[in-house]
């Protein structure tokens, strides 16, 4: 009995133990190369940046088998099936000494030592085992992992483990593990079911891809250019078939660099039947850079705010195929597109609830201004343009709020409001 018991434990280890990913980055588009990358944990509310040449692997915890202690921790074994050795991680929870025994699949130990382990990340070199299965077990005082390892090659038959390095960093902090040359293997602590946000970088270029990883795999960005009338670039987001822009608009200038008029007095801005731009409360140097600039919709319906290659996106008020209603129907619907388009957390939303930001839109609010050139709704509102008219005065747009709402609503407001825009690749 007890050796069928053993047997179902070797087999099940797989399911119950950690497992890594490896997720490597590449470029497409106006540009192929990837000079950085940062990959922050929607879920876990973590974050880390690396080079886009290096490897990032995912360490995933789910399911490690733990007694005695809440500490993040754990063993690791890589690479599985081994080659000519393999690096066996230790995560303690508590400093102390650990016995660390090889078993075969009959259950029987072929190889047992005792080690002091540091309460750190420390790794072991594992070579000499013979084509088979095994279990390694690593058991302390108050603990007891253990993971199952292939080796499908011939060796001398000496098993050997010798410690190799103690990485004081712990589990929840990423580490670099190895690199070769200008790589180098970047952990990151996950969980299955984790939503990741992918930056990547290449000079000028920024792009933007959310992703839940279940394999190893390569993210590939697709950069486009998107360089407005003052000179900024934006980064860019692919959402099904549309790529939107992945921040508001700031720019000052139309893309065929004629200055769009800055209003900042109340009744001025009340009395405007022409195209004009302002700073949330007049302050660029507050909202400016977060929350991009608010324009009226005569500077829309110019036809030369959005970039070269970039438009404003339809969204007439009926439920067509335009470009807003597209983008919320692939979302499940207007009633819970929001919580997906959203910025998640509450740096920028107040009382913000459901977002997820699993699109990587990343919406903020950024407020209004009335048509009355007033302001108000900076935290708490977020309000996008579309191109389309309702009638002289009328135009529609689609708003998205916090406290709670996941919602976007489409609305028809005055022309003279002064409201964010982010634009839509052409096709």
């Amino acid at each position: 009995m007890k050796y069928i018991f053993f047997v179902f434990i070797i087999f099940c280890a797989p399911l119950i133990n950690a497992q890594d990913y490896l997720i490597t980055f590449a470029g497409a588009g106006d540009i192929s190369t990837v000079t950085s990358v940062k990959v922050e944990n929607l879920t876990k509310g973590t974050s880390l940046t690396l080079n886009g040449t290096d490897v990032l692997r995912l360490t995933e915890t789910t399911g490690i088998s733990q007694t005695d202690t809440e500490i993040s921790s754990g063993i690791k074994i890589y690479p599985n099936p081994i080659t000519d050795n393999s690096t066996v991680l230790i995560f303690p929870p508590i400093a102390g000494d650990a016995i660390i025994t090889i078993y075969e699949m009959t259950g029987k130990p072929v190889y047992k030592i005792q080690s002091y382990l540091e309460k750190s990340p420390q790794e072991f070199r594992l070579s000499g085992l013979n084509s088979g299965f095994y279990l390694i077990s690593v058991r302390g005082k108050a603990y007891h992992y253990s993971d199952k390892l292939l080796c499908n090659i011939k060796t001398d038959g000496i098993i050997r483990i010798e410690k190799i390095s103690i990485n004081k960093l712990t589990i929840d902090k990423p580490a670099k593990i190895y690199s070769k040359g200008n790589q180098a293997t970047i952990d990151m602590g996950y969980t299955i079911g984790d939503r990741l946000k992918f930056t990547g970088i290449s000079g000028i270029f920024t792009a933007v891809l959310t992703d839940i990883p279940s394999e190893d795999k390569t993210i590939t960005f697709n950069f486009y250019t998107c360089i407005d009338g003052d000179g900024n670039n934006y980064p860019s987001v692919q959402i099904d078939n549309q790529v939107w822009m992945a921040e508001n608009l700031k720019t000052t200038k139309y893309r065929n660099s004629a200055g769009i008029n800055c209003v900042e007095d109340n009744p001025v801005w009340s009395s405007l039947t022409s195209d004009a731009y302002c700073w949330y409360k007049n302050d660029k140097a507050t909202y400016g850079a977060t929350y991009g600039a608010l324009y009226n919709w005569y500077a829309v319906n110019t036809g030369e705010l959005c970039p070269t290659g970039w438009h404003i996106p339809v969204g007439w008020h009926a439920p067509t195929d335009t470009e807003w209603t597209t983008l919320t129907s692939y979302l499940g619907g207007e009633t819970v597109a929001g919580g997906k388009l959203k910025e998640t957390g509450t740096a920028h939303w107040s009382q913000l609830q459901g977002a997820t930001n699993e699109t990587g839109f990343t919406a903020l609010p950024g407020g209004i201004r009335f048509d009355d050139g007033t302001f108000d709704h900076i935290g708490s509102h977020g309000n996008w343009w579309s191109a389309s008219a309702d009638d002289a005065t009328m135009a529609w747009s689609r708003a998205m709020y916090g406290s709670g709402n996941e919602a976007v609503d489409r609305l028809s407001r005055s022309k003279k409001c002064g409201f964010s825009v982010r634009c839509v690749k052409n096709n």
